[in-house]
C-alpha cells in the first residue's frame, strides 16, 4: 500500500470516527489524535488541517446548547442539625418561673410549655442553587424543621430569590425575593457555619427569622470578592457575600409574613475586610434600617392570677395605631477572622416597639445591645482516623430591649454567657458542645396556668449538636 493510498484509507477511518462523536465529550481527544497522527508522518499538516476544518465551531456549538440546559445549571447541598439539652442545677425547676429559650425549643425545664426536652431536629435544610447564563443566579431553600404550634418538622421556605449580575464580573448585582436583609455580621452567617448555637437576641431581634421579601442592591469589587473568597476558603467562619456595600427596601414583618401596613423598611450596610502583611484577616462594618413596624398581640397574664386583655397599640404620641411604630436602629461590627485567635464583636442601638406591662400599652421603646466572641482555631486536630478542625469559644451577649417579632413584643433583657467547642472531625461531620449560662426573659405568651408572662429566669445548660453536611 503506498503513502498516498494509507493516508487516504486512515483520513477515511478518522473522519468516520470524528462524525459518530460527541463534540463537547471528545473534543480534547480528537485533536490529540490529529496531532499523533500528524506526528507519526501518517498525515500532513494540510491533511490534519482538512480534518479538523469546522470541527472547532461545532465543539463551541454544542458547548453552548449544553450550557444551556437545566441539568447543568442546578446544584444541590444542604445541612442538618440534631440537638440534645441536660439543663443542671435546681434553677428553672420552680413551676411559677418556667424556663423556655424561644430560640430553641429542646431548652427547657419540665415546667416548660415544651415539657417533653429530648432530641430535636434544629434545622433540616436542602439548597437547591446555580447559575443560568451570565446575569442570573438562582437560590431556593426550604426548611424541613420548622414547627407551628406543637408541631414540629414542618417544611417552610426559608430563601427564594434571584440574583441580576449586572455585569459578567458580578460586582454590581440586585437580588429579588425572599432572602436575609443584610443587617449585622451574625445574622447573615449560615447557621451551618456559626460557633455558638443560636444567634444574639440584641441583633437577631431586628429581623424576625433574619429574612424578609424585598429587593438589594449589593456593590463587590472583585478584589472584595476574592477576600471573600479566601475567607470562605479557610473556614474562618465568614458570613457570606453580602457586599462590600448593599442598600434595599424590604417589607419589614419578617419571613413568610406579608406586609400590613403598606410601609417599606429601607437598610443600608458597609463592610471592609482587609489583610495585613502578616497574613492577619479584619473586617469592620456599619449598618442602619428603619421602618415601622406592627406587632402581634393577644391576651396575656400580667400576673399569676391577673389576665388581661391584648394591649393597644400606641404612636408617641399616645395615638392608637394600626400603621405600625417607629422601628429603626443601627449598628456596627468588627470580626479579626480566627488564625488562629479570633475576635467576632457587634453592637446596635435603636428604637423598637414595646409593651409597657404597667399600662398594658405597646409603644415606642429604646433598645441596645451586642456581644462579644473570642476563639482559636486548631487545625490537622487528630482523633484516631479523623484529622479535623478543632474551634473552642467563649461568648458573652447582653442586651436591653423587647422582642418586636414576639406576641405583645415583651420586654428582653439578657445576659448570657457560653462556653464551647467545635469539633469539624470531617468536612461532613460536626460536632458542637458548650455550657451556657443563662439570664434572660421567657418570652412564651400563656406559658401555663397560674403563671406569670414574661417572668426573668436564670439557668444552666449543657447543649450538644451534630451537624451534617452534604
Amino acid at each position: 500500500m503506498n503513502l498516498g493510498f494509507r493516508r487516504l484509507v486512515m483520513a477515511t477511518v478518522v473522519s468516520g470516527l470524528f462524525s459518530g462523536m460527541s463534540s463537547i465529550a471528545y473534543a480534547d481527544s480528537t485533536n490529540d489524535l490529529v496531532q499523533a497522527l500528524i506526528s507519526k508522518g501518517v498525515l500532513t499538516e494540510e491533511e490534519g488541517a482538512l480534518l479538523m476544518k469546522g470541527r472547532s465551531n461545532e465543539v463551541e456549538v454544542q458547548k453552548k446548547k449544553e450550557s444551556k440546559s437545566w441539568t447543568s445549571r442546578v446544584n444541590i447541598r444542604g445541612y442538618v442539625q440534631n440537638r440534645v439539652t441536660k439543663m443542671i442545677g435546681d434553677d428553672g425547676d420552680d413551676r411559677a418561673n418556667p424556663v423556655d429559650l424561644w430560640s430553641d425549643r429542646s431548652v427547657g425545664t419540665d415546667e416548660s410549655i415544651n415539657s417533653d426536652k429530648n432530641f430535636l431536629i434544629r434545622r433540616a435544610r436542602i439548597i437547591i442553587f446555580g447559575d443560568f447564563g451570565d446575569h442570573l443566579s438562582y437560590y431556593i431553600q426550604p426548611d424541613f424543621a420548622s414547627s407551628a404550634g406543637t408541631t414540629g418538622n414542618i417544611a417552610q421556605l426559608r430563601d427564594a430569590y434571584g440574583d441580576i449580575n449586572i455585569d459578567k464580573a458580578r460586582v454590581h448585582r440586585v437580588r429579588v425575593g425572599q432572602s436575609k436583609v443584610p443587617y449585622g455580621f451574625e445574622n447573615l452567617q449560615s447557621s451551618s457555619n456559626r460557633l455558638a448555637m443560636d444567634r444574639v437576641d440584641a441583633l437577631n431581634s431586628a429581623v424576625r427569622d433574619e429574612r424578609d421579601t424585598g429587593a438589594f442592591y449589593y456593590y463587590t469589587p472583585e478584589n472584595i470578592q476574592a477576600l471573600f473568597k479566601e475567607i470562605n476558603d479557610k473556614g474562618l467562619k465568614h458570613s457570606g457575600n453580602y457586599g462590600m456595600l448593599a442598600a434595599g427596601f424590604y417589607n419589614g414583618q419578617g419571613a413568610n409574613r406579608s406586609d400590613v401596613n403598606d410601609n417599606y423598611h429601607f437598610v443600608a450596610r458597609a463592610t471592609y475586610p482587609w489583610k495585613t502583611e502578616s497574613g492577619q484577616i479584619y473586617e469592620a462594618g456599619i449598618q442602619a434600617y428603619s421602618g415601622d413596624y406592627q406587632p402581634s398581640t393577644g391576651a396575656y397574664r400580667r400576673t399569676a392570677t391577673t389576665s388581661v386583655t391584648a394591649p393597644g397599640v400606641f404612636t408617641k404620641d399616645s395615638v392608637t395605631t394600626t400603621k405600625g411604630i417607629k422601628d429603626e436602629r443601627v449598628g456596627v461590627s468588627f470580626i479579626m477572622y480566627p488564625q488562629p485567635f479570633g475576635i467576632q464583636a457587634e453592637w446596635n442601638w435603636g428604637t423598637t416597639p414595646g409593651l409597657d406591662v404597667a399600662q398594658n400599652r405597646i409603644e415606642e421603646k429604646h433598645l441596645q445591645g451586642g456581644y462579644v466572641q473570642a476563639m482559636y482555631k486548631i487545625d490537622n486536630f487528630q482523633f484516631l482516623d479523623t484529622n479535623g478542625t478543632l474551634i473552642p469559644f467563649i461568648k458573652w451577649q447582653y442586651f436591653d430591649g423587647y422582642n418586636k417579632a414576639e406576641q405583645n413584643a415583651p420586654k428582653n433583657e439578657v445576659n448570657d454567657w457560653e462556653l464551647g467547642v467545635e469539633w469539624q472531625l470531617a468536612p461532613e461531620v460536626e460536632i458542637m458542645a458548650e455550657y451556657h449560662r443563662m439570664k434572660r426573659n421567657n418570652l412564651v405568651t400563656g406559658n401555663r396556668a397560674g403563671t406569670q408572662d414574661y417572668q426573668s429566669f436564670t439557668a444552666d445548660a449543657i447543649r450538644v449538636q451534630v451537624q451534617y453536611n452534604f
